[in-house]
């Protein structure tokens, strides 16, 4: 007698290939799940289309006919694909940079399966070796990865390259921004040691040059250098202030949210998350929170350190900021579309129709879970998210559980399933990409 599943799949493969005659208005449908887009305003339950790569419709109740391939996402969340601002991703060679790359990690590996669809590099490069890091790591990257240069020519190569004040050239880092515009979207500088305001000085610099914001870990603060004289008398509106609850620069005085803080904010001066290994304290944040000090955007800082330790991933710091008291819609919103507006990539972090499709489609889990700090202190909290499937360009690229293919058995015998319009590794057989320009 013949598998059933097999007949099933005999029959799939002929609506398949009659929806390819005819031609479909989706190559694939979301069907059920709970729709969260800052941009448009909208959280609720709709149907997301995608045709060619691109947001086609979403709305209520679309007739799952209409389309090549339609997937039940009932119970989950779909949001735009998320964007993490503050990585570490140029691995490096010897001879161009040690520090970034002993600490770095290599994008793919720790993107797509947390729902991650974009990164920017914060630093590790600078205008000496962007080009090395555009070649070997950017061009071959299936997750789109972007970049804030380092206004150091060498990059993040530690404190004996990071405190050159002789290597911080703003003119030319401008010129190297204005070459690569759209792939650099900001200036970073970090790490500093002194009491200078030089590495702040030649990126904003930099910054103007370009047309794009600065990005800064403020290192050691200073009576010369304080926080509070960069967000009065150096940031303009747009400016990010990275490592926003690390504590170790001047957040808090007497236990209260330095002063300078929200007018800061209230300026249009970012604040962002940038956890990292060292960089986010819980007293800090909770005193924030409870003062309506909230980040602008929600980032990493990911590297070899960071995710073994307290932040883990961009699913885990979204949680830990829920835990914190920030709503799921809110938090969202600083992982897709403010990120998205503070780098300049207005295309990116929603899913209005004609949208570039990246998308993740979450699950909110509901129990006792235990989020920790730099410090190895510990937040209870009772909702976490995982990642079920992650598209890019409409492509599945991460599927947790399978949702989007058939039953083995109805895959002929020396076929692989799943259709390239929707699937983005249907028929790839592993291996990096080989080079190329990325969208």
């Amino acid at each position: 007698m013949k598998s059933t599943h097999r007949s099933a799949g005999f029959v799939t493969i002929l609506l398949a290939l009659a929806a390819t005659a005819t031609g479909q208005e989706f190559d694939i449908l979301l069907k059920g799940g709970h729709v969260i887009d800052g941009k448009n305003r909208l959280s609720a339950v709709r149907d997301v289309g995608v045709k060619n790569g691109k947001i086609a419709a979403v709305a209520q109740n679309i007739e799952a006919s209409r389309a090549l391939k339609t997937v039940d996402v009932s119970g989950l969340y779909v949001t735009p694909g998320l964007i993490d601002i503050h990585v570490h991703v140029y691995t490096g060679t010897a001879e161009r940079g040690s520090y970034a790359g002993d600490n770095s990690i290599y994008p793919d590996g720790f993107t797509y399966r947390v729902g991650v669809t974009t990164v920017a590099d914060a630093g590790s490069s600078g205008w000496r070796n962007f080009e090395d890091f555009k070649d070997r790591i950017i061009d071959r990257s299936r997750t789109r990865v972007l970049a804030f240069l380092n206004i150091v020519g060498a990059g993040m190569r530690g404190g004996k390259y990071e405190n050159n004040m002789d290597d911080m050239d703003g003119k030319v880092s401008g010129e190297m921004a204005k070459k690569y515009k759209g792939t650099i979207v900001g200036i970073k500088t970090a790490h500093f040691s002194g009491p200078e305001w030089k590495p702040v000085d030649q990126a904003l610099a930099a910054g103007r040059a370009a047309s794009i914001p600065i990005m800064v870990d403020f290192g050691t603060a200073y009576p010369e250098r304080t926080i509070a004289e960069l967000f009065t008398s150096k940031f303009r509106p747009g400016d990010i202030f990275t490592h926003c609850y690390g504590g170790s620069r001047g957040e808090l005085i007497d236990g209260k949210v330095n002063p300078a803080i929200l007018p800061a904010q209230k300026r249009g001066v970012i604040f962002d998350v940038g956890h990292g290994g060292g960089s986010f304290v819980f007293r800090t944040a909770v005193q924030a929170f409870k003062e309506g000090y909230y980040p602008n955007s929600i980032s990493t800082d990911l590297h070899i350190g960071s995710m073994n330790a307290g932040m883990k991933d961009m699913l885990n710091v979204m949680s830990k900021i829920m835990a914190l008291g920030m709503s799921l819609d809110d938090v969202v919103l600083r992982s897709t579309w403010n990120p998205a507006k503070e780098i300049q990539h207005e295309e990116l972090g929603h899913l209005s129709v004609g949208a570039i499709a990246d998308m993740a489609v979450l699950r909110l889990e509901n129990g006792k879970f235990g989020f920790v700090d730099q410090n190895g202190g510990k937040l209870p909290g009772d909702k976490r998210l995982s990642c079920e499937l992650t598209f890019r360009d409409g492509k599945v690229v991460y599927d947790l559980n399978g949702m989007t293919r058939d039953h083995w058995d109805s895959i002929l015998p020396g076929q692989r399933g799943g259709d390239p319009r929707w699937d983005g590794f249907a028929g790839y057989g592993g291996g990096r990409r080989s080079g190329g320009k990325k969208k």
